[in-house]
Parts: structure tokens; C-alpha cells; sequence
């Protein structure tokens, strides 16, 4: 378990919102000074599946969700605090069952 995103700092944020699912998960994608992209978003209550052209790390920063990574046996639940990695050229199943779930995703590489 890592320590919540609570804050990015010195960062540059593009206005235009990433808009998925009919507005069910919205994000803004976040340049931070080292030239490393992320995004910042926000998932309402469905399931949805999200391919990955690049590796990702998603870290959650409130709420909870169950995520079930392509190509792994089974789901998983993630709270605040938590998180977990999808390698590129793939995706994962992502459930918000009630409330939001907030995230920071780090593309890595």
C-alpha cells in the first residue's frame, strides 16, 4: 500500500478533457516537470474496459473498485492508497460498484 496522491506540484494541465463512456470516467492528462505524462480522473459507478498502448500505473486516490488485469486469473479489489500496474499492448476490466473512484495513472515508458 503506497501513501495517497493528494497533490502534484509545478505541473502543467491540459484543459480539454479525456471524456470515456457516454462522461462515466473523465480524466485530464497531467505533464509534470520531468516531461513524465499522467492523467487524473474520475470513474462513476460501472464497468468498463480500457486498453493500454503504453504501461501504466493506476493509483487510486479515494474510492474503490474491483480491476481485473488481461491476461490475469481472476479480480481484484483496490481502495485508496493502492495500486496496480498493466503492461502495454494491453488493457483491464475496471467495476465501480457504488460512489467514485479517483485515480492518478502514470504512463511509464
Amino acid at each position: 500500500m503506497s501513501d495517497v496522491v493528494v497533490e502534484l506540484k509545478g505541473v502543467t494541465v491540459v484543459a480539454k478533457a479525456n471524456v470515456y463512456f457516454h462522461g462515466k470516467v473523465v480524466s485530464h492528462t497531467v505533464l509534470m516537470p520531468d516531461g513524465q505524462r499522467k492523467s487524473v480522473g474520475i470513474i462513476f459507478p460501472g464497468k468498463f474496459h480500457f486498453g493500454t498502448d503504453k504501461a501504466e500505473r493506476m493509483e487510486l486516490t479515494a474510492g474503490e473498485c474491483d480491476v481485473k488485469v488481461d491476461g490475469q486469473a481472476g479480480e481484484k479489489r483496490y481502495t485508496a492508497g493502492q495500486q496496480f500496474e498493466v503492461a502495454a499492448k494491453s488493457g483491464f476490466d475496471i467495476e465501480v460498484k457504488a460512489g467514485l473512484c479517483e485515480y492518478v495513472c502514470t504512463f511509464l515508458g
